[in-house]
């Protein structure tokens, strides 16, 4: 395991090149060793869902990460706050399903992605209801194509929507798993600040689409 001081931490991260790769490499090394224990507090490692989680919750809790390194105010170690990070992130998918509380980028990623049938039995949506959601929905496209760049939007493609494991998505885009991450964070960030200067908010976009 790395030895590096929070300042390093925050350093390393925060640089470029193979520095950032180094750092993003032996944060991941950090996750997959502590959260397994964890999470089996909660899953059994016998389930069938309890690997893919660790892989899931690992590439999440990195994009969360680099999103917030502005945030971390020094008062643990920066590896306890990463990990704190991860056992939140890994609870809240195991007790909330797909449709119902999705952030802003779980949308965008899952645009395509349908509610499973038997949430979706109340009632069909009024014509009124459908063609905001339209409209939603082909504002989102537009942004989409017009503020990310191709591989911004094949990576989206890839891990959002087909569900593609991050190891053959980075074989697919001929690139690394540490690029990708920063892929990824770069079109998330590209994303928000888009939709803001347009005056589109989360709740705008989760409103949409929610089932009533």
């Amino acid at each position: 395991m790395t030895t590096r001081t929070n300042e390093t931490w925050l350093s390393d991260l925060r640089g470029n090149g193979a520095t950032r790769e180094a750092a993003l490499t032996d944060l991941r090394e950090v996750v997959e060793h502590g959260l397994p224990y964890a999470l089996s507090r909660w899953l059994s490692p016998n389930d069938p869902l309890f690997a893919p989680l660790i892989e899931e919750v690992t590439q999440e809790t990195l994009l969360r990460v680099l999103d917030q390194l502005d945030t971390f105010e020094g008062r643990s170690m920066f590896t306890t706050w990463v990990h704190k990070i991860a056992v939140r992130i890994a609870l809240t998918e195991l007790r909330r399903k797909r449709w119902q509380d999705s952030s802003l980028d779980e949308m965008l990623d899952n645009e395509e992605t349908p509610a499973p049938a038997g949430l979706m039995a109340d009632r069909s949506p009024t014509p009124e209801e459908s063609a905001v959601r339209a409209d939603m929905l082909e504002r989102v496209r537009r942004i989409l194509n017009e503020e990310l760049t191709p591989k911004q939007r094949e990576a989206l493609v890839l891990l959002g929507i087909q569900d593609v494991p991050l190891e053959e998505a980075a074989k697919r885009m001929k690139t690394n798993r540490n690029a990708l991450y920063k892929l990824l964070h770069d079109a998330r960030l590209r994303l928000k600040r888009r939709l803001l200067n347009e005056g589109i908010s989360a709740q705008e976009v989760l409103a949409a689409f929610e089932q009533k």
